[in-house]
């Protein structure tokens, strides 16, 4: 056998080599050199042992080792000692630019770095010159850069001294003309010290002495202006003139009220020719009526028709005239309405009155107490009433039953019910009214 370096198949053990072919063990001291069968074997031809990666070379084993000391493909170790191992022609790329041991000189600050420690080192270099943050448009060295970016840099943030409010620097000058807490003077000159722009006008209302002020009566009909400090000579030298003024505005919206209740109540009362009237805490009314003689209850108003006639029914629960002291007493009387005017007269539509049965109508057929009477065109109850008669106008009576129903009859049903008695009163408005 040819023995030059142990061949990685012939495995051996503490000196003791085994064939590779039966795996006997071999003496090494038997073991000699063949120098006529190495040189044959040397002479064979061979391609490349990096032949699959990419390497063109083939020739005699004696010559692979040389060759290996210069393949492209070859691995072996980065000679900076960075524990990197690769091919031969990848080693300059690594070593130049890769490599974590290499040398690198700055380019700004001129200082030597290993390649690891200089990837830390880029982009904080306080040589390297660089653009402002701010965008500017100023470039100087890194390590200016932040007293640029703090005290000259026209694009640098800046605090209002007023507002606190955060302005870019070369707009914060025109920021003062339109700043709300901006120190700017009294414009009446009044002498107070400088006021924040935003309370200038609460200032000039209610502390400056020199601003103008109308009269507290203006309301009233007070004209009168004139500055703060002189408006209390104003009020005392005016004190009958304005209670003339007050008096005056009373008188009006009296009026006012007067007419909005008027309003209300015409928006209030019924326009469909029906009235139901509800008379609660009926036992103590009665009482009271008792008490007083002729004690009359009125209802509120209602139309017979949209633009019809206004009436209004009364009732004395104590009974008036014949029925007085037994019956309960109904009344219908005309009251002037906004529509007089367009109306025939005198009134002379069927009017019904009823005392309503408030017993359970699942228990009992409800029998209400009915009279129906047609007006006479005659009584004067039913002429076109005057303009001066109001709502609440008691001195004219209507036209009604004194002897409506007895106190006896109230009391066989339930026409009082929970201390509450309802009276009803219709119109029959024929259809040519209405249309």
């Amino acid at each position: 056998p040819v023995l030059r370096d142990p061949d990685p198949s012939v495995s051996c053990s503490e000196g003791v080599f085994k064939c590779p072919e039966d795996q006997l063990p071999l003496d090494y001291a038997k073991i000699y050199p063949d120098p006529e069968l190495e040189a044959q074997v040397l002479s064979l031809a061979i391609r490349c042992i990096h032949s699959e990666e990419g390497c063109r070379w083939s020739g005699l084993i004696k010559h692979l080792q040389a060759h290996l000391g210069t393949c492209g493909y070859n691995v072996i170790p980065c000679p900076n000692r960075c524990s990197a191992k690769l091919s031969r022609r990848d080693l300059p790329e690594h070593v130049q630019h890769g490599c974590p041991k290499r040398r690198v000189k700055c380019e700004f600050c001129a200082s030597d770095f290993t390649g690891e420690a200089f990837e830390g080192h880029q982009g904080t270099c306080p040589q390297e010159s660089v653009y402002c943050e701010n965008k500017c448009g100023a470039r100087m060295m890194r390590r200016l850069l932040s007293q640029h970016a703090l005290a000259e840099c026209p694009k640098r943030t800046q605090p209002c001294t007023y507002c606190a409010k955060e302005f870019v620097f070369d707009t914060i000058q025109n920021h003062q003309y339109q700043c709300p807490r901006y120190p700017v003077p009294c414009p009446n000159q009044c002498g107070t010290p400088s006021i924040p722009r935003e309370d200038v006008p609460t200032h000039l209302k209610e502390s400056c002495n020199t601003a103008m002020l109308l009269c507290p009566f203006k309301e009233a009909g007070c004209k009168h202006r004139c500055p703060k400090l002189a408006m209390g000579r104003h009020l005392e030298e005016s004190t009958k003139a304005h209670l003339g003024m007050v008096c005056a505005l009373v008188s009006r919206q009296r009026q006012e009220i007067l007419e909005l209740r008027r309003d209300m109540e015409e928006l209030s009362v019924s326009s469909d020719g029906t009235l139901i009237w509800k008379i609660s805490d009926y036992a103590r009314k009665l009482q009271e009526a008792k008490a007083r003689s002729n004690y009359e209850f009125f209802s509120p108003p209602f139309y017979t028709h949209k633009y019809g006639y206004k009436l209004q029914v009364s009732a004395f629960l104590n009974g008036n005239g014949s029925g007085e002291s037994s019956h309960l007493s109904v009344y219908i009387r005309v009251l002037p309405g906004e529509y007089d005017n367009l109306l025939e007269w005198p009134f002379s539509y069927r009017v019904t009155f009823s005392l309503l049965d408030q017993s359970d109508p699942s228990l009992s057929k409800p029998q209400h107490i009915t009279e129906t009477f047609h007006p006479d065109p005659n009584w004067k109850n039913f002429q076109k009433p005057g303009a001066s008669r109001s709502s609440l106008d008691e001195s004219t009576l209507g036209f009604g039953y004194p002897k409506f129903i007895s106190h006896e009859d109230i009391r066989k049903r339930n026409y009082v019910r929970d201390n509450a008695i309802f009276i009803k009163a219709s119109v029959e408005i024929p259809q040519k009214i209405l249309a």
